[in-house]
């Protein structure tokens, strides 16, 4: 019996069509999962609030404790401990927007801050940088600008992050370098840094100047935003209240992200960390909102585990997936929209790096977070990123993404005329319906390859990261930064240089 040959429509190879990809508005198509019951997630909340109450949590700046004070909060000056009743928190969370814009350089990069968006951060705040060509490395500020360029390329990337710290600019000076890399490079949401009141107001001068957005139009909505850590367990230090303070006064978007690592600054069960994160950044938010009632904030979390025989933090883990569900769970009890992390301890970028990283977003994700930090290029727990890593990492967002997109089964695409046009035994590649539809109907991998072992080896044995390393550098070769902004770069420059000579601006500590 002759082998059927599927019909050929027409003459001649069929016209080249490009699959079209659009990750900048994505929206969580994962339902959430719950890792305590919903009792037991209102439990947490109640000791939580038994904590800011009862044992209180000590604020090193004294005009954060005098506004605690002034909303009726009970204040212990010997002790720097801030007694904050439980109404004073539910005011709060009652002035905190559930939902609201975060305005972009572009308007199509604008981002909607609020429970079921989706949006993806690379690794942020690493002292050192990585790459196969350079090694491991303290981040310049070269290092700096070339990641952001990196970050503006991808689409499934929505937000600039703090991605290396350029240690080749001393402190005084280097807001002045970021912002400036930032307003050049990128026209994403942008970070800024919380590092004392000067430095914050210069560099929301410098974003609000450059953007040309009058006072009003600043103020009206955030256009960028900045991470406020807590000093667990139970602190919150000068720099970090400063900056609830000035973000929410200028109404720009403050994520307020406890660090809490189980066993080591946090109870070492997933219930009780999450009781003392979940504690920690009410009492910020509720600072925020004192401070400016309505002020854009963002709960967050950033709880995982220790290893117990070194005392290393470790990310990636079961535990750390179980304390991101708590998160999304107790971020749907108050309303919030909220930040989760991803991330990897592992000194490489190799199957353990991979393996932790993806472990640790699949929990963000099925958590419900808003925003996922660390997702791309974060290595040895966010001493290094690494320009390869960012790239394998991509892909994984990239295909997270193509989930997000509806997949159509109308009658087209039950195709029936295709089983009608094949044969039993006969194959598809050749059917009409996969001829209209095999160059834009697959997902198109970034640094995968598909070919066959013996493909493979005749192109030279190459590896994903080796791979990596080159879509990173023609990337790098061939990037063009946002255009019709010379005149506002001329205008920071001059500022820049002003601001230079009579001295900079030191952070506070």
């Amino acid at each position: 019996m002759s082998e059927h040959r599927p019909r050929r429509r027409g003459r001649g190879a069929p016209p080249t069509k490009t699959r079209r990809t659009d990750y900048s508005q994505l929206r969580n198509p994962f339902p959430p999962m719950n890792v305590f019951a919903d009792n037991r997630i209102a439990a947490i909340h109640e000791a939580s609030l038994d904590v800011l109450e009862g044992l209180g949590i000590k604020v090193l700046h004294k005009q954060a404790r005098t506004t605690f004070k002034s909303a009726g909060a009970k204040v212990d000056e010997a002790t720097e401990t801030v007694h904050i009743g439980r109404e004073i928190v539910e005011a709060a969370l009652a002035t905190a927007p559930k939902s609201f814009p975060l305005i972009a350089g572009n308007p199509a990069r604008d981002l909607l801050m609020e429970l079921g968006s989706m949006v993806f951060q690379p690794g942020a705040g690493c002292p050192h940088a990585t790459d196969l060509e350079r090694g491991r490395r303290p981040g310049t500020e070269q290092d700096f600008r070339e990641l952001i360029s990196l970050t503006q390329h991808f689409d499934v990337l929505h937000m600039i992050p703090p991605l290396v710290e350029p240690q080749d600019v001393p402190m005084h000076l280097r807001h002045y370098a970021m912002t400036r890399g930032q307003m050049e490079l990128t026209d994403k949401v942008p970070f800024i840094y919380a590092r004392g009141a000067g430095q914050v107001a210069e560099s929301f001068e410098m974003l609000q100047s450059f953007r040309r957005l009058s006072d009003d139009e600043f103020a009206a909505n955030p256009h960028c935003y900045t991470i406020i850590n807590t000093n667990s367990p139970r602190q919150l230090d000068v720099p970090m209240a400063q900056g609830v303070m000035d973000f929410a006064r200028a109404g720009q978007m403050a994520i307020i992200t406890p660090f809490t690592l189980m066993g080591a600054m946090a109870p070492i069960t997933v219930a009780g960390a999450m009781t003392l994160s979940h504690a920690e950044a009410l009492a910020a938010i509720t600072l925020g909102q004192l401070i400016n009632p309505g002020a854009p904030v963002c709960y967050g979390t950033f709880t995982s585990n220790v290893d117990m025989k070194s005392g290393a933090p470790i990310f990636g883990t079961p535990e750390h997936f179980k304390a991101s569900l708590a998160a999304g769970q107790l971020a749907r009890h108050i309303g919030l929209p909220w930040r989760c992390a991803s991330g990897s301890a592992a000194n490489l970028g190799d199957v353990q790096a991979a393996n932790e990283t993806q472990f640790g977003t699949w929990g963000c994700l099925l958590a419900g977070s808003t925003v996922t930090l660390h997702a791309a290029g974060w290595l040895e727990g966010g001493l290094t990123i690494s320009y390869e890593k960012l790239i394998t990492d991509v892909e994984v967002l990239q295909m997270v993404a193509e989930l997000c997109v509806p997949t159509p089964a109308e009658d087209a695409e039950i195709a029936l005329d295709a089983l009608e046009e094949v044969q039993p035994g006969g194959h598809f590649f050749g059917a009409a319906h996969t001829m209209e539809r095999y160059q834009t109907e697959f997902y198109e991998p970034l640094v995968a390859d598909f070919a066959n072992f013996g493909t493979w080896s005749e192109r030279g044995n190459v590896d994903a990261t080796t791979r990596a390393t080159d879509i990173w550098k023609g990337i790098l070769r061939d990037f063009v930064p946002p255009t019709g902004n010379g005149d506002q770069l001329e205008e920071l420059d001059r500022y820049i240089a002003t601001a230079t000579a009579r001295g900079g601006c030191a952070p506070e500590s």
